[in-house]
């Protein structure tokens, strides 16, 4: 596709946003008595409302004619057949095949991977199992109490999001996460434990990640101190590097890997995922596969006009590069989605954070925005004023379920009401006549009504889509997690970017190698700036 027919295309968008620059959401839906109908859409207990989203039918169409020239199917088709299109280190991205969402005759860049993917997975299955039921057991014959994860980004957050979730689902050893270097979080998660029922699960995928394996070492220390030499009984590893892992003090038995194709924030299918594994057990850990599976079969097989990672997608790119927002607001109303943002966060930021287009070339506008969030009701009382009548337009997406896991009086009707008034209050605001009405119904006098409506009144037209399901469960989780991350893929195809490689962080870590020995042993400070030698001074003080 040439530049000249995208920048057509393009201009076929801008064309829409002015026109809909012109129309409100109120017009929208007083024009559509069926709007809702007309712009949801569904797969099975899922259903995604756009309807308040400055959208309609022709802003649809366009969108979808840009996905299709910018060769979204060939480039999905390509990523389910394992090519290698993570173009700038050369590997392909397959994390679909550790679901079986890829198929039984799955290869990587040609070579069968599912017997491999399968032995893993029941391989790490079957650990989690043993530690559930005492089969592994303490070096004191003890069933483990306590599971302490130890990763960094994809090795972490997953897997802590995913408990949280999942957490009446958890019926093994408890579990715990440590990922910040800063040394107060290892003290503050090991404080209270007792090193003889423990153990510690080490993440990291060459078992050299800085953060990680700092504190792994200090991890160790406080098993050695108390159970001795033994303490490399009461650790596993996830890691391709049995070696490393093995000079660390972990038996090949208890090493669980992965493959290069995996990359962090999509790893969470793969022995990543073990402390979830420990912690709900095989068979719902399969479950969480399985809706994972599911999204990908729908994804790969459904038109992309009734799609909905691509539909979610562009709604974004909507956003994103028509209404020129910057940020969107992840919202679940479930408390115990409540790493999920920070989870999506990771996701879609490290994904599509990119200034570079595959070919070396600068997107032709922006790419992807920041996101954040928390869970409502809470996110209701902090931020959410600066949603309703900030100067700033930051869409939302809501996350929803029917159905509470707990029975508790009015708790999920109160949920859900809250839920709902958010999007309308985003979508259609509050006019200065209604809020003057409102006011005069209660009774109060009219130079107090003139004082008060401006303050009163909400401006509205904010887009804002909702995500409903049945309720959160390990399937209902993995599902929705795969809805993100095709939604993520479909926009990095869109604006021509790898979603696949992170040379940001990597910028970052180099970096930090170098001033380690000035700020740790106070090495002479050469090569660096003025500002960083000026606050390495002054942090030797």
């Amino acid at each position: 596709m040439n530049e000249m027919t995208l920048a057509t295309l393009w201009g076929g968008l801008e064309a829409e946003a002015s026109r809909l620059r012109q129309r409100t959401l109120r017009d929208l839906f007083e024009a559509d008595a069926n709007r809702f109908a007309t712009h949801s859409y569904r797969l099975d207990d899922l259903l995604i409302d756009f309807s308040k989203e400055k959208l309609d039918m022709g802003a649809w169409a366009a969108l979808l004619r840009l996905a299709h020239a910018k060769g979204v199917e060939a480039r999905r088709d390509a990523i389910f057949a394992g090519d290698p299109v993570n173009e700038t280190e050369g590997r392909a991205v397959f994390h679909v095949a550790l679901r079986g969402g890829a198929g039984p005759e799955a290869c990587a860049e040609g070579e069968p991977v599912m017997e491999a993917v399968e032995a893993e997975l029941d391989r790490f299955l079957t650990f989690a199992e043993a530690v559930r039921t005492g089969a592994y057991a303490s070096t004191n014959g003890k069933r483990f109490t306590d599971v302490v994860n130890i990763g960094i980004g994809g090795s972490d957050l997953g897997p802590a999001m995913a408990c949280r979730a999942l957490k009446p689902d958890a019926d093994g050893p408890k579990l715990h996460f440590i990922s910040n270097v800063d040394s107060a979080h290892a003290t503050d998660v090991l404080e209270g434990l007792d090193p003889t029922t423990t153990l510690i699960i080490v993440a990291s995928k060459t078992f050299t990640t800085l953060e990680t394996m700092t504190n792994a070492n200090a991890a160790r220390d406080w098993l050695t101190e108390a159970i001795g030499d033994a303490a490399g009984a009461h650790i596993a590893a996830v890691s391709s590097n049995v070696e490393g892992a093995g000079e660390f003090g972990v038996a090949p038995d208890r090493v669980f890997g992965f493959w290069d194709w995996v990359g962090g924030r999509y790893s969470i299918w793969s022995a990543i995922g073990l402390p979830l594994a420990i912690a709900i057990g095989a068979d719902d850990f399969r479950a969480f596969l399985k809706g994972a599976a599911d999204m990908d079969d729908h994804f790969r097989t459904t038109p992309m006009a009734e799609n909905l990672p691509v539909l979610l997608a562009l709604a974004g790119i909507w956003r994103r590069n028509m209404l020129k927002c910057q940020t969107v607001a992840l919202i679940p109303y479930d408390q115990r989605l409540e790493f999920f943002a920070a989870y999506i966060q990771q996701l879609d930021m490290e994904s599509n954070g990119k200034s570079t287009r595959l070919d070396g070339s600068a997107p032709r506008g922006s790419t992807g925005p920041v996101i954040w969030g928390e869970p409502g009701t809470n996110s209701q009382h902090s931020f959410f004023q600066h949603l309703h009548q900030g100067t700033d337009v930051i869409p939302v997406d809501f996350v929803v379920a029917r159905h509470s896991r707990e029975d508790l009086g009015d708790h999920h009707a109160l949920l859900m009401a809250n839920c709902l008034a958010q999007s309308r209050a985003l979508a259609f605001g509050r006019t200065g006549e209604e809020a003057a009405a409102g006011m005069r119904r209660k009774g109060m006098d009219e130079a107090d009504i003139d004082r008060l409506t401006a303050h009163r009144t909400f401006p509205g037209d904010r887009p804002s889509t909702t995500i409903v399901y049945d309720r959160l469960d390990p399937y209902a989780l993995g599902r929705l997690i795969a809805l993100f991350e095709h939604k993520v893929f479909v926009q990095g195809a869109i604006w021509g970017v790898n979603s696949y490689d992170q040379w940001g962080v990597e910028l970052g870590k180099d970096l930090a190698v170098a001033l380690i020995p000035m700020v740790r042993d106070g090495a002479k400070a050469e090569g660096i700036d003025g500002s960083t030698a000026g606050l390495l001074a002054e942090l030797r003080r």
